[in-house]
């Protein structure tokens, strides 16, 4: 294990999340998944065994974020590669989004992101190589033609601004870090659209579907592989071309 790069990945066990993590399992990495449900976590880790480590952790939660990445340090020494991942989307409308659900929404997408990165870049200080993070945002925060809700847009955009902070704070650390930002990605999410907001959606895509899952995992590996290190500060738009004007 002392020689096995070690990735952090935020909400394993969504939809992306499931293929970001076997992806990089793929890729030779130690996958340690932080995420609040507890038997999706022990199902992935009967999965892949000793490839994966377990904790749950409510990621709205600072505190529960410091102590799963003291867990980290006492077991890993360090960390090489990072993933925020976990995100959601609360579809209430402007202007009657409720105070705590904008204030959730942007716990779940930025402070998660943001705490998580903190305690990750002090983990990452020293590691060989250049370390890793990769931020998962949206289209959203850009194509205002687009159903997003603006709380959801505000907390990508958010997070694309962090992105570009750290990739220049730790350029000459060695520490790179970039966003990718998909369009329409099948989800869980689907399932709380309506169908004529979800086939409008589809219809506005070039090739007709949305991208998959597995995917995205696969920019993830690029951008986490050597052909990666010279990649930061980039948000990576991935939508079949369909803004492009």
């Amino acid at each position: 294990m002392s020689n096995q790069k070690i990735s952090v990945v935020t909400g394993p066990c969504g939809g992306i999340g499931t293929q970001i993590t076997a992806q990089l399992i793929r890729d030779g990495f130690h996958v340690v998944g932080l995420d609040i449900n507890d038997s999706q976590l022990s199902d992935m880790s009967r999965k892949y065994q000793s490839q994966f480590t377990q904790i749950k952790v409510d990621l709205t939660s600072a505190n529960e974020i410091s102590q799963a990445f003291e867990i980290i340090k006492s077991q890993f020494g360090g960390i090489d590669a990072l993933v925020n991942n976990a995100g959601n989307c609360f579809m209430s409308e402007f202007p009657n989004i409720p105070a705590d659900e904008f204030d959730l929404q942007m716990s779940v997408n930025f402070s998660s992101a943001f705490h998580c990165s903190q305690a990750a870049i002090k983990l990452m200080l020293g590691r060989p190589g250049i370390r890793k993070i990769v931020n998962i945002s949206s289209n959203g925060a850009y194509n205002f033609d687009v159903f997003d809700p603006p709380h959801y847009r505000a907390s990508k955009a958010a997070l694309d601004t962090l992105t570009k902070d750290l990739a220049r704070r730790y350029a000459k650390e060695g520490i790179s870090v970039n966003s990718l930002a998909p369009a329409m990605t099948e989800s869980p999410l689907f399932g709380v659209l309506s169908k004529e907001i979800l086939d409008k959606a589809l219809s506005q895509m070039p090739r007709g579907r949305a991208m998959k899952p597995e995917e995205i995992a696969a920019w993830v590996g690029f951008l986490i592989s050597p052909a990666g290190d010279i990649s930061s500060g980039n948000v990576i738009i991935l939508n079949q071309g369909r803004d492009v004007r």
